[in-house]
């Protein structure tokens, strides 16, 4: 019995809750309050089952655990180590308070084919800590791959001819990529015989050459870079807000994207490491992508008039915000990433509850149309200002704490432009934001639009999630150990993976 409650076993047990609970999910398809309830319950064992590998990691991680062995040093294996529970702990956690708000979006909207959408989001979430957990290359790729086809259910789920082409469009670009991962996968893996992660990077010392390992590390951006939303391949991103406001708050701004700013945290440091990444210059090129996906992606935000349209390029933006950290190949900078693909994925989940709860209850889908709906809605639109202002990188909300370590991290790897890229790209993130809060509360809509303002608040389902991610930004801004020590977590890791690891900015 002890055997089976050893922190070895938990990963798997993670990946396989949600999983278990897909039967139950599509049982309970004629009994909407046992679906959701099955659905609740999943996510809440899937985040305490997480919350206890938290005193693992920070012990240096699990041992690993083999699931399958394909050929003599070639497995599908799982491993509990500090980046992964990370990033399992932000999406599973977020699981719950998406899950309730689902119930109130999805009610609300009327939409159809209700069950296949809780089954699809249980099996994208195993595919997520699959993705958190896997120990290696090849199991990364496998869940990385499961997470494209179960979430495409997700974003057709409309049906409409514009939700199938998104869905096309979304295939299209997830699997070409996870085909270069693969090749790059199999390359690594013949010409050096490894393929297990390991902090600081396993490639230095295997005797392969600048050109190879200038060709492996584009394979593996452009696999992973697809998901993470860099530009030139962020296209599918802004097609695939045609689906539920649910599936663009959690798999397009914590699940899907961010296992793509995921792997390229994985592959620039326990891949490459950052030694490799200056001495063959990929510092640089991915620098260059990053910053030019940053400030594009800001311009072109600040002309949309479409609500979801204007958080899917800003979430193209901010992305690369986690990318640029990994580029600088700086401890400092790599804390800011880690810190920032939390921050970002707390006030951005929380804004895109935010246009839900606007589109369902007022049906209002343009910025254009929001003059006067804040005084309606005061909640909603002070959860809103609240990530608006976290997102533009002001204090106390936690965007303001991840942006303080990237920005120092890049002073502190010798790259003032980057610095003044952030301190740009803040500058636009208040220019698209703000107007909306502005308009919200202090504009005055016309005589027709004014009869069609809703009164009161959407459902409390969809309400009160959006306040407690709300509210969870800005206790994570003022106290970033607490509830979950986040911070301490991401030191933990930017040590691994830069053994001389300076003190803490300011202390």
């Amino acid at each position: 019995m002890n055997s089976l409650l050893s922190p070895t076993l938990f990963p798997l047990y993670a990946v396989l809750v949600s999983l278990a609970a897909i039967p139950g999910i599509l049982l309970a398809g004629r009994h909407p309050n046992l679906r959701e309830g099955i659905s609740l319950l999943a996510a809440g064992l899937k985040f305490l089952l997480i919350l206890q590998l938290v005193p693992v990691a920070h012990a240096g991680g699990g041992q690993s655990l083999s699931l399958l062995e394909i050929a003599p040093g070639i497995r599908l294996a799982l491993r509990a180590d500090a980046l992964g529970t990370y990033f399992a702990l932000v999406a599973s956690g977020l699981w719950i308070v998406t899950t309730v708000y689902s119930i109130g979006y999805m009610r609300g909207h009327g939409e159809k084919r209700q069950t296949r959408y809780y089954a699809s989001f249980a099996l994208s979430l195993s595919a997520t800590i699959g993705i958190a957990f896997a120990e290696n290359l090849l199991t990364f790729l496998v869940f990385y791959e499961l997470l494209t086809l179960a979430t495409y259910p997700l974003v057709v789920h409309k049906e409409s001819p514009e939700a199938v082409r998104a869905g096309r469009m979304y295939l299209a670009y997830a699997l070409t990529a996870g085909l270069l991962f693969l090749t790059a996968t199999i390359w690594t893996q013949s010409a050096t015989g490894l393929n297990s992660f390991a902090a600081g990077g396993f490639l230095a010392g295997t005797g392969l050459g600048s050109g190879q390992l200038q060709i492996l590390f584009a394979l593996f951006l452009l696999g992973v870079g697809v998901k993470a939303g860099i530009m030139p391949l962020h296209s599918w991103l802004p097609a695939a807000m045609v689906a539920p406001t649910p599936v663009s708050a959690l798999l397009h701004a914590v699940a899907v994207v961010k296992s793509g700013a995921f792997g390229v945290l994985r592959i620039t440091g326990f891949v490459f490491g950052p030694e490799t990444l200056r001495a063959e210059g990929l510092d640089v090129l991915l620098a260059g992508f990053a910053g030019a996906t940053i400030l594009l992606a800001s311009f072109i935000a600040l002309r949309k008039d479409d609500l979801k349209a204007r958080l899917a390029f800003s979430t193209v933006g901010h992305l690369s915000y986690i990318v640029m950290g990994a580029a600088l190949a700086s401890a400092t900078a790599y804390t800011g990433s880690l810190l920032h693909l939390s921050a970002h994925a707390l006030m951005k989940i929380t804004l895109f509850f935010c246009a839900g709860a606007i589109i369902v209850h007022s049906h209002k889908t343009k910025v254009s149309e929001l003059d006067g709906l804040g005084r309606r809605m005061p909640w909603t639109f002070g959860a809103f200002a609240i990530g608006s202002i976290g997102l533009a990188g002001l204090p106390p909300l936690n965007g303001f704490i991840s942006k303080w370590w990237l920005g120092t991290g890049s002073l502190e790897a010798g790259q003032g432009l980057v610095l003044g890229i952030f301190l740009l790209s803040g500058l636009l993130n208040a220019g698209y934001f703000f107007p909306i809060v502005l308009r919200g509360y202090l504009g005055t809509p016309s005589p027709d639009a004014k009869h069609g303002l809703p009164s009161g608040e959407a459902s409390a389902f969809m309400v009160v999630p959006l306040c407690v991610t709300a509210v969870l930004a800005l206790v994570f801004g003022l106290a970033p150990n607490f509830p979950l020590p986040l911070l301490d977590l991401a030191r933990q890791i930017a040590e691994s993976v830069f053994p001389s690891m300076p003190p803490a900015p300011g202390g």
